[in-house]
């Protein structure tokens, strides 16, 4: 589960943010997950469980906001939402679009004392 990798990441990141915040303790993590960034919500968020007791995070809030995957049509010169890597543009059909968002895997939020 490479998800638990990502997590003590993560950790490790929001604890030195904290610390050149001048405090110890987090309160609240927030991490944007693409669709498509091959990260499973539900293991991100066992991890967290599995990880933050002991550490600054002991009793901290995770928020996991999901971005959908979004194309850009050249030909129709528009963006679209998608659930798949391979669909279609459902304006004109090109299956060439250019992928916009979906693969992000971000700490975005940190509080802390």
């Amino acid at each position: 589960m490479h998800e638990a990798g990502i997590m003590q990441d993560a950790l490790d990141l929001a604890a030195a943010e904290a610390k050149k915040a001048g405090g110890s303790r987090i309160h609240r993590l927030r991490l944007r997950v693409g669709v498509l960034s091959g990260v499973v919500p539900e293991a991100l968020r066992f991890a967290f469980e599995a990880l933050a007791p002991g550490s600054p995070a002991d009793g901290a809030q995770l928020e996991l906001e999901p971005v959908a995957a979004a194309y850009w049509c050249e030909p129709c010169a528009r963006e679209f939402e998608a659930p798949d890597l391979v669909d279609p543009c459902p304006g004109c059909g090109n299956t060439a679009a250019i992928l916009r968002r979906g693969l992000e895997l971000e700490l975005t939020i940190v509080e802390v004392s």
